[in-house]
Formats: structure tokens, C-alpha cells, sequence
């Protein structure tokens, strides 16, 4: 085995010598159809969508959607049929996940942004914790009625959960799975100097796991560890980055500006999806259906990998815009 090992590898240094280059990681290729969502009955499209987009282990997407007759999380099954809404589901979850909990079960867990609090349920609807603004300390708060603004939410392999004011002061709060505070870090100043922290993610392509941030005015992806001291910047020049989801060692972001980028575990870029480039149509949620063309976004918002590597996409717009993208 130690000579083969040792034979490749001169090998290998040959090749090089040579002057062969090894390719890089294939670029992703998809598919968009933005008819693949049958809307809920009596509807032509889902609603007001300045929400999130989650997968159960059965397949079954959930939307939340903040208007229109069906708001709430919307069910869809994995063809793209809607099923039914989770009931008493908050009609204002800007950022939500579907993650495992340390009891092996999967919750739904979620920022109620207007009623500002966190909440974590079952995915039928059973509410089993709620997390109330009055848990964080007041001097990560602005003095004003709407004193936090969450806009998303990670769920750590032992149950931590991580929320981020991100329409507030960009402080990023840290509970236990049981809901005690166990700190803040953050915030606008250096060397987090967040504008518009909006989602994060936890990213498991990388031990230890890190904490991944859409510093959304600043085009940027900010790598943290779990504890909150920052890593760096891993990928920048995007477009209003919005949502993460993760797939092996692929990245897809959500773009406001009307775009959704694939990086790859460096932060290069791998592909583009849906890119639009008119400035009147993108990073609004005003642009209507009969605007809405097949091969182009216009905000989206939020977004999630399927295990087969295929993506869903919501889109921020008064009406409700989901596309599936398949992969090729």
C-alpha cells in the first residue's frame, strides 16, 4: 500500500511538472420552473411573501406567507401540490427553519418578527417553546416600540439557537435549546460592523462548524465560530445576499438585487441562476405577475437545497413568488 501510495503520488507531482491543470468543481446546472407551485385553491399565486422556505424529511416544503386568505406556513408536497397551512402558525415569520432538535425530532423554529419573539413547534403546529423580546437585555434593544426586529434563525447540533435583529441593531442573540439567554455579540460596530444581518446559517462543511451571516448592505457572507468571534469575510460583490442553504460542499444565496448564487467551499463563485439585470424590477416587492418572466428573479428571499440538490426559492413581492429550481 506505501509503495502505490508513493508511486501516485510522483505521479501526480509528474503531471504537474507537465504542466496539467486539475479541473475545479463542476459548475452546478438548473432547471427554473416557476410553475411547479399549484397556489392554495381560489388563488393565483401564494400571497404576500416576505418570508422563508423550509423542507420536512418527507419532502414537504413550507412557506411562510404574511398576507393574502392563506397566511401562515403554507404546505406543499414534494410534486409541488398545496396541501394544506400549519395551524396557528405566526403569520409574520420572516426566517424560519426546519432543523433536528438533540431529541433527534424535527421542529420548526422561527422569528416572529412583529410580535417580536421566538418561537420553536412541532411540525403540526404545537407550540413547545416561545422565547419573548423581554429575554434579551435591554442595551441590545432599540428604545422604541419595536425595541428588536428578528429576521432569522440557526439551530446548533446541541440544540443552540441563534437569532439576528437584522432589521434592528444587527446584534445576533444566543439561547439554549431550553430558551435561556446565554449571550450577545454582534452589532454594527467593529469587528462585526453588520449593515442588515439578515439570516444565518449554520455551516457544517467546516469543523469545527462555523456560523455564517448575509451581511446584506454590505454584499458580504461573514464567517463566525459558534462562540461569535469572527473568522472573516467569505464571499463578497453580491447582490443584497438575503438566505443561505447548504448542500455538500455548495453554497446557494438568495440575492435581493434579483439573482441566486452557487459558491463553492471556497466562496468562488460556481454558477448563477435567474440573474436579472433591471433595475426597476428587482430588490421590490411591487414587481407584478404580469411582469414575471420564466428564466428570471426579481427578490428572492429565501431559499433551501433539497437532499438531491435541488432548490426552492421564495421571492419577497406582495403577490407570492416560488420557484422550484431542478437540478440537471
Amino acid at each position: 500500500m506505501k509503495k502505490l501510495f508513493c508511486g501516485l503520488t510522483l505521479f501526480l507531482a509528474l503531471l504537474v511538472a507537465l504542466g496539467w491543470t486539475f479541473p475545479a468543481s463542476a459548475a452546478p446546472s438548473f432547471t427554473m420552473d416557476t410553475k411547479f407551485f399549484t397556489p392554495p385553491p381560489g388563488m393565483a399565486t401564494i400571497g404576500d411573501s416576505h418570508g422563508d422556505i423550509a423542507l420536512t424529511p418527507k419532502g414537504e416544503v413550507y412557506v411562510s406567507v404574511q398576507g393574502g386568505e392563506y397566511p401562515g406556513i403554507q404546505v406543499y408536497s414534494a410534486q409541488g401540490k398545496y396541501l394544506r397551512n400549519i395551524p396557528g402558525a405566526p403569520p409574520d415569520l420572516h426566517g424560519f427553519i426546519i432543523a433536528r432538535a438533540p431529541d433527534r425530532k424535527f421542529y420548526i423554529y422561527g422569528v416572529s418578527r412583529l410580535a417580536q419573539q421566538i418561537v420553536q413547534m412541532t411540525l403540526d403546529g404545537r407550540n413547545v417553546l416561545t422565547i419573548p423580546a423581554s429575554a434579551i437585555p435591554d442595551q441590545y434593544k432599540k428604545k422604541e416600540a419595536q425595541a428588536i426586529n428578528l429576521t432569522g434563525i440557526a439551530v446548533a447540533p446541541n440544540g443552540d439557537i441563534y437569532v439576528t435583529d437584522g432589521y434592528g441593531l444587527d446584534y445576533i442573540h444566543h439561547f439554549d435549546k431550553t430558551g435561556r439567554y446565554l449571550g450577545t455579540f454582534g452589532g454594527k460596530a467593529e469587528p462585526y460592523a453588520f449593515d442588515t444581518c439578515h439570516k444565518l446559517a449554520i455551516d457544517t462543511r467546516f469543523t469545527p462548524l462555523r456560523l455564517l451571516c448575509t451581511d446584506r448592505k454590505h454584499n458580504r457572507l461573514v464567517h463566525m465560530g459558534l462562540d461569535g468571534h469572527v473568522i472573516g469575510v467569505f464571499a463578497q460583490d453580491l447582490r443584497l445576499p438575503s438566505a443561505l442553504s447548504i448542500h455538500g460542499d455548495e453554497l446557494a444565496v438568495a440575492e435581493l438585487e434579483g439573482r441566486v448564487t452557487i459558491l463553492d467551499r471556497d466562496g468562488e463563485v460556481l454558477t448563477h441562476v435567474g440573474t436579472n439585470d433591471n433595475k426597476d424590477e428587482v430588490h421590490t416587492n411591487k414587481t407584478p405577475p404580469t411582469v414575471w418572466k420564466p428564466d428570471r428573479f426579481y427578490a428572492p428571499h429565501g431559499l433551501v437545497y433539497d437532499p438531491a440538490g435541488n432548490l426552492y426559492v421564495t421571492e419577497f413581492n406582495e403577490f407570492g413568488r416560488i420557484t422550484s429550481l431542478k437540478r440537471q
